[in-house]
């Protein structure tokens, strides 16, 4: 089953949300408290992973309303569902009339009661003419064969028959007809035996129709009750998360043992559970390893689990190549975490590496464990604000991950440009607070300036990611050119070693005779030289350009 689409209504900041379309991956954008979280807290209310509870008035009914207004029965999630073809197979062979059904829904309010409905069904209907063109057919047949039966068995015969005639006329309650209708075919044929009357072949086939006929009006109502339980029991489980639990480096393989043969795991023993699960460790038979003193084969069984999540960490977290290592000592499991590829590799433990990595490594760890055989396997997945601490490259290597490596169904809210699937916009929803409406979500991507944001970043950066840049670069400026008088010459700077001096240039006839020095750029320092005066030729020379000038110098 796959969710098509949801609506919620009578839930904290929601008075009604507005139906919205669910696809694969969804995303439901909007500003800070504008309800994003309120309307996965409530979808996942309908089926949770955890048993199913009453809802709080108090803590959850919409605060500005009377309590009064709320009860058991007052909705607060609807939800429709797709079926495949396996399915709408197996609801057909529960329900025979439900043969034309391709969508159910599913829906809850306060108390912990939930409503299925089939879309399609069939109606109960019967063709009254057919029947009773029948039933004046058998009726006459039936007393004609009283007529030649003993006559003690004749009155009892032609009795059967009136009864079944009455009980075979129409009523508008089908189930109560069809209740009578059984038991007045049934009472027929017990006296056609009896009396050892026989029908013709055709009668006797139109009696059997009207019987089973009957028979199958009698049992919808059981049957349909089956099928709306078919359906919650058929409903994926919705696995919300909004924090995920720390996967403690270092771990204490013995107390972990302990506690889970009590049941009393911590969240951080549970990862841990889940790790030993993803990397294909057995706490037990560590620890039965360690009371037989059998380090090489402990060593190896670690070594060989370290390079089955190295290679799916480097799959998935595109930042930088590491490498993941597990190392034992006693009883204790440590998670060590190294870049092998650096100028120098320094290994440390998963606690001491940054927040982004941390949440990615528990992220992985767990839903690797919860959806490949866990609770979560075929699970809708609820994700509020995924990848807050990863930087914004590993932020799209998050959202590639959730398209390509989860075959769940996944709604997530966000509002990271880096986390919003700008080639897949069908999957994108806005979700805006108002004064007095309350949270709403738009399927057309609709809102204020704010809540579209990060739609039109992602838009933006898509199309830079898509489009060669051009770097313009600015033009160097010369270096500007120190005059003095003829008067006043000052003495000209020696060349440097390995510097290329200008060529000489002299200034117009119109300009007056001045010595120049030019600057030269970006020369690695020396020792100055003592050179003697200059002057500068007279004879005009044409300028190319009014660019840095330069001078012809001879000895004074």
């Amino acid at each position: 089953m796959r969710l098509a689409s949801f609506q919620i209504t009578n839930f904290r900041s929601i008075n009604d949300s507005g139906l919205i379309d669910s696809t694969q991956i969804t995303a439901i954008l909007g500003r800070n408290d504008s309800g994003k979280s309120n309307l996965l807290r409530a979808l996942h209310s309908l089926n949770p992973a955890e048993d199913l509870a009453e809802l709080s008035p108090i803590k959850d009914f919409p605060r500005h309303r009377r309590l009064e207004e709320c009860t058991g029965d007052t909705p607060v999630v609807f939800t429709r569902w797709s079926l495949d073809e396996s399915e709408q197979a197996e609801l057909a062979a529960i329900l025979p009339r439900a043969a034309g059904v391709r969508h159910v829904t599913a829906a809850r309010g306060y108390g912990t009661a939930r409503q299925v409905g089939l879309e399609g069904l069939t109606a109960l209907s019967l063709d009254v003419s057919d029947i009773k063109g029948k039933v004046r057919k058998i009726v006459p047949a039936v007393k004609a064969a009283a007529e030649k039966v003993a006559e003690e068995a004749k009155a009892t015969l032609e009795q059967e028959a009136d009864t079944f005639d009455a009980a075979m006329i129409m009523s508008p309650d089908y189930i109560k007809w069809s209740a009578g209708a059984v038991k007045a075919a049934q009472a027929l044929r017990k006296a056609l035996a009896v009396a050892g009357a026989e029908l013709s072949d055709k009668q006797e086939q139109m009696l059997a129709e009207l019987e089973d006929m009957a028979l199958s009006i009698s049992n919808d109502t059981p049957a349909l009750a089956r099928a709306q339980a078919w359906v919650i029991e058929k409903l994926p489980r919705f696995v919300y998360v909004d924090e995920y639990p720390a996967l403690p480096g270092r771990q204490n393989i013995a107390e972990y043992l302990g506690r889970q043969g009590w049941g009393q795991l911590t969240p951080e023993q549970q990862s841990f559970g889940k790790l030993c699960k993803v990397a294909g460790l057995d706490p037990q038979k560590l620890h039965d390893l360690l009371e037989k003193n059998d380090q090489a084969t402990r060593n190896q069984l670690v070594n060989r689990a370290g390079s089955v999540v190295t290679a799916e960490i480097r799959r998935l977290w595109k930042d930088r190549p590491l490498k993941v290592r597990f190392n034992l000592d006693g009883q204790y499991l440590d998670t060590l975490v190294s870049d092998p590829n650096g100028a120098y590799e320094v290994e440390v433990n998963l606690d001491e590496r940054s927040r982004g990595f941390q949440w990615f490594f528990s992220f992985y760890i767990a839903f690797f464990a919860d959806t490949k055989g866990g609770r979560a396997e075929d699970a809708v997945l609820l994700l509020d604000e995924p990848g807050l601490h990863l930087h914004p490259h590993s932020q799209a290597d998050l959202l590639a991950h959730f398209e390509k490596d989860f075959g769940n169904q996944i709604i997530y809210t966000t509002h990271s440009p880096f986390m919003v699937p700008a080639h897949r916009l069908d999957s994108v929803r806005t979700a805006s607070l108002g004064e007095t409406s309350g949270t709403t979500v738009s399927n057309a991507a609709e809102g204020d300036e704010r809540t579209l944001f990060p739609l039109k970043a992602a838009l933006a950066l898509s199309r830079l990611g898509s489009e060669p840049v051009a770097v313009k670069a600015e033009p160097t400026k010369p270096a500007a050119a120190r005059t003095v008088t003829a008067e006043g010459v000052k003495p000209a700077r020696a060349a440097k070693p390995a510097e290329v001096m200008p060529a000489a240039v002299a200034a117009p006839a119109e300009v007056a005779p001045v010595a120049a020095v030019v600057e030269p750029v970006a020369a690695p320092v020396v020792a100055p030289v003592a050179v003697p005066p200059v002057t500068v030729a007279s004879t005009p020379v044409p300028m190319a350009a009014p660019a840095a000038v330069a001078e012809q110098v001879e000895p004074g």
